[in-house]
């Protein structure tokens, strides 16, 4: 017993330590989203040292923090439409603005959003859309709705869906003309059909970056990601394509937030200053490709990712695009339909 209690030390010794050393700082992220020279960086200014931890879909990060994780990672990056539900949980800390005076290089439009009016908790991190990257092949054209991967006829050989449940279920959503934030039974119950005769089809479900690889790696055709992977992939390969679909799609905003019980609040409150930066915000732009809600970094983004309609796109397709909404009471029901789906 003597003996499994000492092991049992040995292996908390070292989170133990990182949570009390006020030189550390605790960032939970998504995949591939920060340029690990932006990190250094800021571990070099302020003699510290950054842990990084990333997820791959908002669900599995939300349940993290909820198990515990508020008291261990000092910043977290949550999406816009879990930001509220966050809050109701008191998972999150209000942000004292007058330790952020970067806060007045943020473009006012990614501003005062209705899941943190004021930005009390929040202030925006990236922003970008949901699309489907694929494969192209020549000679033979490539359908640019949501139903190249909802309608038999269209489909290729080979795709994966995205592993979200908002995600996905708004895609077929937005393929039958409903809003990504219905509640109506009767839709959901279509677009839940919809996806179930999709997934007898696909190769899996994937969080988007891992789709990004797949369609590289040529084991599938087509995937639904987010727009920065869509961007980095055709870079990487002029073979494939990132677009957003006709019938439109969501646009999202990430969100730099100090969890409730942070162990390192000052050292948060200096990270995230130093993101806002003008210039620390266009790095991080042009190293993920995703759009940025800085509007002094717009001078130092590369002309053409600013010219890039996947990673900005043009205000006819802005028109087509959704916030996702929280749902409130009716999260369960899409809880439900998810469980439905990836049973079976």
């Amino acid at each position: 017993m003597m003996r499994t209690s000492f092991l049992l030390l040995l292996l908390l010794a070292p989170l133990a330590s990182a949570i009390g050393d006020p030189g550390t700082l605790n960032l939970y992220i998504w995949s591939e989203y920060i340029d690990p020279q932006v990190v250094k960086q800021f571990e070099k200014e302020h003699d510290a040292h950054v842990n990084i931890d990333v997820f791959e879909d908002a669900e599995s990060m939300l349940a993290k923090i909820q198990g515990g994780g508020d008291a261990l990672y000092d910043i977290v990056v949550p999406p816009d439409h879990l930001v509220r539900a966050m809050i109701k949980l008191k998972l999150l800390s209000r942000l004292p603005h007058e330790h952020l005076p970067n806060i007045g290089n943020l473009d006012p439009k990614f501003m005062n959003l209705p899941h943190d009016p004021g930005n009390i908790y929040t202030v925006p991190y990236q922003w970008g859309t949901v699309g489907i990257y694929a494969r192209t092949n020549p000679g033979t054209a490539l359908s640019r709705s949501w139903g190249l991967l909802f309608e038999p006829k269209v489909q290729p050989d080979s795709f994966v869906l995205i592993d979200s449940v908002r995600d996905m279920l708004g895609a077929a959503l937005k393929y039958r003309g409903h809003s990504i934030n219905s509640t109506n039974p009767p839709e959901l119950k279509e677009a839940r059909q919809l996806v179930l005769q999709a997934k007898s089809k696909a190769l899996s479900f994937e969080g988007s970056v891992a789709g990004k690889n797949r369609v590289l790696a040529r084991t599938a055709r087509a995937a639904i990601v987010y727009s920065g992977e869509g961007a980095r992939g055709m870079q990487e390969d002029p073979g494939t394509v990132y677009f957003i679909p006709e019938e439109g799609s969501q646009v999202w905003v990430d969100n730099l937030a100090i969890t409730a019980r942070a162990p390192h609040r000052a050292l948060a409150e200096q990270f995230i200053n130093y993101i806002l930066d003008a210039r620390v915000g266009a790095r991080i732009s042009n190293f993920n490709q995703f759009s940025t809600p800085n509007m002094a970094s717009k001078p130092h983004i590369r002309p053409e990712d600013l010219a890039n309609p996947t990673i900005y796109p043009p205000e006819s397709m802005m028109k087509k695009l959704e916030f996702l909404s929280d749902l409130g009471m009716g999260n369960r029901l899409y809880d439900e339909i998810w469980t439905q789906i990836k049973s079976r």
